[in-house]
C-alpha cells in the first residue's frame, strides 16, 4: 500500500480517544491530528460508554481506549460497547493504548474484545500502522 493509500485512509476520520491523562491525551491528539485524524476526547470508561450509546452509529470510526482509567476501565468499558444493541456501535474497532507493553498485555485486549494494542511511550509509525490496519 503506497503512502498516498495510507494518508486516504487516514484523511478524516472521527476518533474517539479515551485518556484520563491531560499529557498522554494532549500528545496523543496532536499526533493523530497530525495524521489527518478527527479527536474528540473522553476522560474515562463511563464516559466512553455513554458517548456510544448517544451518539448514531458510525459517527466514530474507531475508539483508542486508555485501559488503566478511574471510574471504568477500558477493558470494562469495551466490554460494555460491545454488548450494545446497535451492532454498528457495537462493531466499532477498538484499539487499547496501554503503558503495559508486554504479549501478555496484547492478548488480554484481545480477549476483551479489542481490534489491537498499542504501547505508550507512543511510537507515532507504530501508531499509525496499528490504525490504518484497523480501519482497512
Amino acid at each position: 500500500m503506497s503512502l498516498v493509500d495510507e494518508q486516504q485512509i487516514l484523511q478524516g476520520k472521527h476518533v474517539l480517544l479515551a485518556e484520563d491523562n491531560d499529557l498522554n491525551a494532549e500528545i496523543a491528539i496532536m499526533i493523530l491530528e497530525a495524521m489527518g485524524l478527527i479527536v474528540e476526547r473522553v476522560e474515562d470508561g463511563i464516559q466512553c460508554v455513554a458517548k456510544m450509546e448517544q451518539m448514531p452509529a458510525k459517527n466514530y470510526d474507531l475508539i483508542l481506549m486508555d485501559v488503566q482509567m478511574p471510574h471504568m476501565d477500558g477493558y470494562k468499558a469495551t466490554e460494555t460497547i460491545r454488548e450494545l444493541s446497535d451492532e454498528g456501535k457495537a462493531h466499532i474497532p477498538i484499539v487499547a493504548l496501554t503503558a503495559n507493553a508486554f504479549e501478555e498485555d496484547r492478548k488480554m485486549a484481545i480477549s476483551k474484545g479489542m481490534n489491537d494494542h498499542i504501547a505508550k511511550l507512543i511510537d507515532v509509525k507504530k501508531v499509525e500502522e496499528v490504525i490504518i490496519s484497523v480501519l482497512k
